[in-house]
């Protein structure tokens, strides 16, 4: 037999009824296009193929490839199997209805996010994880577990823990507790930059114990903002150094007509000026004041607060 590389996060499901389970769970439609990844040697594969329109199978290991392809040879099902062989993560996701998987877990952030950000929309994922994974998925505000990863996921998706599954229902098994989740994509998403978003949920995470005051007072934190500011201040026609306009028009109006003098004398009123003194950490304490967020926590912050 093959010898699995569990390293790799290969722990084949072996129980026919978690197999069952989780198809049940998954609500297939005759129409649906299925998205797998890791379909291992295919117990879960085969029984979707039973059931749905197409499954498209995403797999790294040729090996794995090649018993994939053998299970389903001269059968009825071969013609909806499409086996895609590379790393997911580095591939463009296909069309597909929903995802079904035992994914290998080393991969299992990433891949939430690359579902999660993809478009067009799909229906829902059931995915199996670790055990503690799934909790921080589904984890709320003011639990151990609740992190950057609840937040950014609860923020573009509605995310349910669906059962647990012991260790002894794969081959060979693995040293943890897994569970499977259900992710539905929010749509219409949220309407937020989710990068900006993720850069303030990420500072605010780093010691989520910490209030957001000190967090936002670290020196790498405020050299960051320091640099974005001046970035959208130049984005947002915003100087950080008083021009004085008198200067700008002597030095045109040697080498211009007077009517593009005039249209640089517009211009630079257009500017806004920031005082030279200007200090990115005291801008950073006061919105934070101001906005009653200096001693909160991100611990216990929900989507609304950030």
């Amino acid at each position: 037999g093959i010898l699995f590389n569990t390293g790799a996060g290969q722990h084949i499901l072996k129980n026919p009824l978690v197999v069952n389970s989780i198809i049940e769970k998954a609500a297939l439609r005759r129409t649906d296009v299925i998205l797998e990844v890791g379909p291992g040697t295919g117990n879960l594969t085969v029984k979707m193929l039973e059931k749905v329109k197409k499954v498209i199978a995403c797999e790294i290991d040729p090996r794995l490839v090649g018993e994939l392809q053998k299970r389903v040879q001269g059968t009825c099902l071969a013609n909806k199997l499409e086996i895609k062989v590379g790393d997911i993560l580095k591939t463009d996701l296909p069309f597909f209805d929903a995802c079904v998987a035992n994914l290998p877990y080393q991969i299992s952030s990433p891949f939430v996010f690359k579902l999660l950000l993809h478009r067009p929309f799909f229906r829902c994922a059931i995915l199996m994880f670790q055990r503690e994974f799934a909790l921080r998925l589904v984890a709320k505000p003011g639990t151990k577990l609740y992190c950057r990863l609840s937040i950014n996921t609860q923020l573009l998706a509605r995310v349910d823990h669906l059962m647990k599954v012991g260790k002894n229902n794969f081959r060979p098994p693995p040293k943890v507790e897994s569970s499977v989740v259900r992710i539905e994509p929010k749509n219409p998403p949220p309407p937020i930059n989710f990068k900006e978003w993720d850069g303030l949920v990420r500072i605010a995470f780093v010691r989520k114990n910490k209030t957001l005051s000190a967090a936002f007072k670290s020196s790498a934190v405020e050299q960051l903002l320091d640099h974005n500011y001046r970035i959208h201040c130049s984005l947002h026609n915003t100087v950080m150094k008083k021009i004085k306009i008198e200067y700008v028009i002597k030095i045109f109006s040697v080498y211009v007509s007077r009517s593009f003098t005039n249209l640089i004398k517009h211009f630079v009123v257009c500017y806004t000026e920031i005082p030279e003194n200007f200090k990115i950490g005291e801008k950073i304490q006061t919105v934070l004041k101001d906005t009653g967020y200096s001693e909160k926590r991100a611990r216990s912050m929900d989507i609304d607060d950030f």
